[in-house]
This record gives structure tokens, C-alpha cells and sequence, in this order.
């Protein structure tokens, strides 16, 4: 059974590939803030206090991981947004490779920003562990047409910022 339905799913992301798309474009991942120095520094001294409070504590282990996620996060912040290649067909939606279908959706939401620097984006919520958000910049297309297109397929559901989106922003990662 399991192989029958990754059987049809290859067929949609084939059949797919052979289909015009309803929407294409291009958009970066994410807006890109340059990072000064002052910020790396406070981001060193803060993981340093952290790491020998860590082994003032007898917690070594503890002192390694926040020395490895400051190090993460400061080379996830010097890094620049790729460029992805976003598609709405009619079996789903594609970033880059990767094929979304509808089914495995369970709503979504066109978000405009205040913010007139930043452009419109799709807000999808799939029932995939690993990426359970889907949040697709809209550029060069008006952003009500894809909503009424999406619509046909999904249930419209308001989406919050989450906890996670509001540290992204506060940390400008």
C-alpha cells in the first residue's frame, strides 16, 4: 500500500514537471539583513558568559552546545538568502525540486505586510513533520488572483506569527 502511494506521487511530480504551471516565479528565501560586527561580538560574549556559567555548573556538555549553536547561528546569519523557483500547478505547489500536493495541505493565508519593502506572502500549513510551515514570498504576481486560485484547492485559515517568527525577526536572522 505504502509503495502504491509513493508510486502515485512520483507520477504527480512527473506528470507535473510536464504541465505548464498556473503561477512561476522567483524569490529569495528570506530578506537579508548585513550584520555588524558589534552584533557577532554581542552574539561571542553572550554564548562565552553562557558557556562558563555552563562550566561553573559542572555542565560541560551544556558549555559545548551553546558554543556549536552560536557558531551555527552566526554562519546562518552571515550566509546570503538563496533564490528559489516557486510553482502553483494543479496537482500542488513546487519549490525548487520538492512537489507540495494539496493533499498533504491543510490551509492557508496571503499575508501583506506593513512593511512596503517586504513583499506578500503564502502562508501554507502542511501536515509534513519536517516542514510543517510553508511561507513563499509572492513576486511579480498579483497576490489576490493566487489566492483565489489557491482557495479552490484549500481552506482559507488565519495564520498568526508564531514565537519562532517573532525571534527571527527580533535577532534579524
Amino acid at each position: 500500500m505504502l509503495h502504491k502511494r509513493r508510486y502515485a506521487l512520483y507520477e504527480w511530480y512527473y506528470s507535473c514537471m510536464h504541465d505548464a504551471p498556473i503561477f512561476e516565479w522567483e524569490g529569495r528565501e528570506y530578506v537579508f539583513e548585513e550584520k555588524s560586527t558589534d552584533w557577532y561580538w554581542a552574539l561571542g560574549i553572550i554564548a562565552t558568559a553562557v558557556a562558563i556559567a555552563a562550566i561553573l555548573f559542572g555542565n560541560v556538555l551544556l558549555a559545548l552546545v551553546v558554543i556549536a549553536g552560536a557558531v551555527t547561528i552566526a554562519l546562518a546569519a552571515a550566509k546570503s538568502p538563496r533564490v528559489h523557483r516557486f510553482g502553483i500547478y494543479e496537482i500542488g505547489i513546487m519549490i525548487d525540486e520538492t512537489l507540495y500536493p494539496y493533499e498533504s495541505m491543510l490551509h492557508f493565508s496571503v499575508l501583506e505586510y506593513a512593511d512596503e519593502t517586504l513583499p506578500p506572502s503564502l502562508s501554507i500549513k502542511t501536515k509534513q513533520f519536517l516542514a510543517p510551515h510553508l511561507l513563499i514570498p509572492i513576486v511579480g504576481h498579483d497576490p489576490v488572483e493566487i489566492y483565489e486560485y489557491v482557495l479552490n484547492h484549500l481552506p482559507d485559515g488565519g495564520h498568526e506569527r508564531s514565537l519562532m517568527d517573532g525571534l527571527v525577526r527580533l535577532f534579524r536572522l
